[in-house]
């Protein structure tokens, strides 16, 4: 079951306008929130990051955090399942014509689309995993979470074509982020990650790995990371909300490090089992 536009319906039953700005325009924004034994991961901190997107689009929010949030539980309650992901979508609506300005007086399409969570399996936490690397193409408001998604879709491709799990970009020489996830790098027992700007998404998994490191008194630096730094890492790892923390083993047909799951993705993952454990599983977020 999903909520489609005031009511929950099955999938099937689901329709959409083919004049829907979202399709037309990709003139929306969406949201995923990570469900772990039916309790929605800092349900409050997505709904905020929907909330600025929302506000950097200039589409009028069209719930209030409660509305949003009792919406997101009620799904979740209609689930067979425990672990989920929740797909929020809210576009500028049907305006009954293909037009570039913002129309008047149009209700906003609101979607709240459940789906089993799927983590890495323990062979690829075990082994980790391939990538590839790209130059940045994307606009420069990476930090709206837009439904334009085309230049993931590429990225992401070409990097199943060559058998890898993600795309890591650059952008003037340095590191933005992962196709799909937040990107840190580990020389000499130090971690870094780039900061939060226009030309990142600010990663709910993100700050919580960041928390959880200087929690136990990992050293972490926030700050920009150079190509250079990334290609010379010790170790390289993928965050987000379905990856969790995901350790890079090859860059490129290149071995970072070792080559292997090093020592620090082995330790923030073991902090980040536990957090999901005894915190998100507990629904005390």
């Amino acid at each position: 079951m999903l909520y489609l536009n005031g009511r929950f319906c099955r999938a099937e039953d689901a329709m959409i306008s083919a004049l829907d700005r979202g399709c037309l325009f990709g003139d929306g924004v969406y949201e995923v929130i990570p469900v772990y034994s039916r309790n929605p991961f800092r349900l409050d901190e997505h709904l905020a990051r929907l909330d600025a997107s929302l506000a950097a689009i200039s589409l009028p929010n069209p719930h209030t955090p409660l509305q949003w949030a009792e919406l997101v539980r009620e799904v979740i309650r209609l689930q067979a399942y425990d672990d989920q992901s929740v797909y929020l979508h809210v576009t500028r609506g049907n305006a009954g014509e293909r037009d570039f300005p913002f129309p008047a007086g149009v209700a906003p399409t609101v979607l709240i689309n459940p789906s089993p969570l799927v983590t890495p399996s323990p062979e690829a936490k075990a082994k980790g995993v391939r990538a590839i690397s790209h130059a940045d193409f994307r606009w420069l408001r990476c930090d709206i979470k837009s439904l334009n998604l085309l230049p993931t879709v590429l990225l992401r491709e070409a990097a199943k074509q060559q058998g890898c799990a993600e795309c890591l970009m650059f952008r003037d020489g340095m590191l933005s982020e992962g196709a799909a996830s937040n990107v840190f790098v580990v020389k000499q027992g130090v971690i870094a990650c780039p900061p939060k700007n226009h030309l990142i998404l600010p990663g709910i998994t993100y700050d919580l790995v960041i928390e959880l490191a200087r929690q136990h008194g990992v050293p972490m630096e926030v700050r920009p990371v150079t190509e250079a730094e990334v290609r010379n890492a010790d170790e390289l790892w993928m965050t987000s909300s379905t990856r969790e923390v995901l350790a890079i083993v090859e860059l490129d047909g290149q071995a970072v490090g070792d080559g292997c799951v090093g020592p620090m993705a082995r330790q923030l993952d073991q902090y980040y089992q536990d957090f999901k454990r005894t915190v998100m599983r507990a629904g005390k977020e």
